[in-house]
């Protein structure tokens, strides 16, 4: 008969055949070790995102859309590098997103929040 080892910390193994750590703390420790690096980029990214949407939704909204200046923006702390997408639209005027809220650059360094129903 084969003794199984954990994955993680080498016990032996007990249970279903397919088994192959020896708990639930081995599983994630071995996971989260093996995901580690590149999950951090990811993570940092996400984050970064989530600020900037944040940011985006603390400005009230009329009718679906407000104004602000850019200063507004950076002094909460608004990063323009991170957005989800990009709306263009048939007369050639780029939105960017994150999510649902996404702003466009007016003149005098002005923009215009708006949220996609």
């Amino acid at each position: 008969m084969v003794r199984r080892k954990c994955r993680e910390c080498n016990e032996p193994v007990t249970g279903r055949a397919d088994k192959i750590f020896c708990s639930d703390y081995c599983r994630n420790a071995y996971h989260n070790q093996r995901n580690k690096d590149s999950k951090n980029l990811l993570r940092n990214i996400n984050n970064r995102l989530r600020k900037n949407y944040r940011v985006l939704d603390s400005f009230p909204l009329k009718d679906g859309k407000t104004r602000t200046s850019k200063s507004r923006l950076l002094d909460k702390g608004f990063n323009f590098e991170y957005i989800t997408h990009l709306y263009t639209t048939k007369k050639g005027t780029t939105y960017f997103f994150l999510y649902d809220l996404g702003y466009l650059p007016l003149d005098n360094d002005y923009y215009m929040i708006v949220k996609r129903e």
